[in-house]
């Protein structure tokens, strides 16, 4: 499949109900490269002090995966070829990686990372496409090991996986209203309304989500030279633009950007039969806005 740096989402969101938004708590920042934020309902001193666990744990969470700080966790396997004892988060995630990478026919692949630098760079690309291979990677409680010029990129997932994290985090804290923009969006209670685009066509429509989340990929949204940002060694775009509806961000996450790459009759196999995922929105390159 898969990815390389941060798409740029193209959703944002508000409350659906716009007299309450006296009693909302927001937090806004900055997480893997792009624009979060956390927005809660309840008394004041409840949510300034889960706003406050939430921002400890996003910043806990980029130390694991962001690709650009050489200090992560992320960076240190992909310099080295092999993590020993890895947080139990990150081996979550490499089980979340290879969960999606099985349900999309190997569309999200995280060892994209070297065709996306040979891309970026012009260079070395045959080399980079072959070392391209999710199977290859292996994996345990106690040690991941690459193999030979591989690199991992977690941007298809990591965004949704921190949310899936923090969202969690704040129900735990007893909260029932919330809002939770990492990349990608989780709600839990609501109704909450998003405002869906393209960025070619601009606004779609809406979506509300009353406790789920979604993940929206725009392959366009970003170039690497004459190639867009979603890569995979053997599939090219298919959609503009693809939003994914699912019980968890994870998913959500990873499915939208694998999806970019299916064609129709791929992704209704892959909805049909789960529970856990909702409507797919497919944008053509031609404008055609498609619900599946």
């Amino acid at each position: 499949m898969t990815l390389t740096r941060r798409r740029f989402l193209t959703i944002t969101a508000g409350f659906a109900c716009a007299p309450r938004l006296a009693q909302a708590n927001t937090w806004q920042g900055r997480a893997f490269g792009s624009d979060v934020a956390i927005t809660l309902r309840g008394p004041r001193q409840d949510t300034e002090i889960a706003l406050n666990r939430a921002r400890a744990q996003i910043v806990e969470i980029e130390k694991l995966f962001n690709l650009y700080d050489p200090g992560s966790a992320l960076s240190h396997l992909n310099r080295r070829g092999v993590l020993r004892n890895p947080d139990p988060r990150f081996f979550a995630l490499m089980q979340a990686a290879d969960q999606a990478f099985d349900l999309t026919g190997g569309l999200f692949d995280p060892t994209v990372q070297p065709l996306w630098r040979a891309f970026a760079s012009g260079e070395g690309i045959p080399a980079a496409r072959d070392a391209v291979g999710w199977k290859r990677v292996r994996f345990n409680r106690g040690e991941i090991t690459l193999d030979a010029g591989q690199a991992l990129t977690f941007n298809g997932i990591a965004q949704g996986f921190a949310t899936d994290l923090v969202t969690e985090l704040l129900r735990d804290q007893g909260l029932q209203k919330v809002m939770v923009n990492i990349g990608e969006y989780r709600a839990m209670g609501g109704p909450w309304r998003l405002g869906l685009s393209d960025p070619a066509l601009g606004h779609l429509g809406t979506r509300t989500l009353t406790d789920a989340a979604i993940a929206t990929s725009s392959p366009g949204a970003m170039s690497l030279g004459r190639a867009d940002h979603i890569l995979h060694p053997i599939a090219d775009p298919q959609w503009s633009t693809v939003s994914v509806e699912a019980q968890t961000a994870t998913l959500a996450d990873s499915l939208s950007t694998a999806l970019t790459l299916a064609k129709t009759d791929q992704i209704k196999e892959i909805q049909k039969p789960r529970t856990d995922l909702g409507r797919v929105t497919l944008v053509s390159k031609s404008g055609e806005v498609i619900t599946l």
